[in-house]
């Protein structure tokens, strides 16, 4: 179900501009207002998920439908081939922000290890 509240259900529903760059039946792409890399994606379900947490045999389908629409927009952008990574936070302590759930795909530079 879609909030009135939360600010990717706004984008989701159009209240809210975003550059959408990808999409399917079940999950939403567009660019981060924020960059941390020359490509920097975030992907939803357009189901509002708050978080990891709320993951289950019913909804775990969203999850799968936003890894298969990240790895098309990384072939789009052109990171296929050389590496991009992928990062969902979930609580405080995992730098959640947002509280509907996201993949954040990062790519076109190297990333360092650790991260964060």
């Amino acid at each position: 179900m879609i909030t009135d509240e939360c600010i990717f259900c706004k984008i989701i529903k159009g209240s809210i501009k975003a550059d959408i760059i990808g999409e399917t039946e079940t999950a939403l792409a567009f660019k981060d207002i924020k960059p941390q890399a020359d490509t920097h994606v975030l992907v939803i379900p357009k189901l509002h998920i708050a978080s990891t947490r709320e993951l289950n045999q019913s909804n775990i389908v969203y999850l799968s439908e936003m890894i298969f629409l990240s790895n098309k927009i990384a072939d789009k952008e052109g990171i296929l081939n050389s590496g991009y990574r992928w990062i969902v936070n979930t609580g405080d302590h995992g730098g959640q922000t947002v509280d509907h759930l996201h993949l954040h795909l990062l790519g076109g530079r190297q990333m360092l290890w650790p991260p964060g």
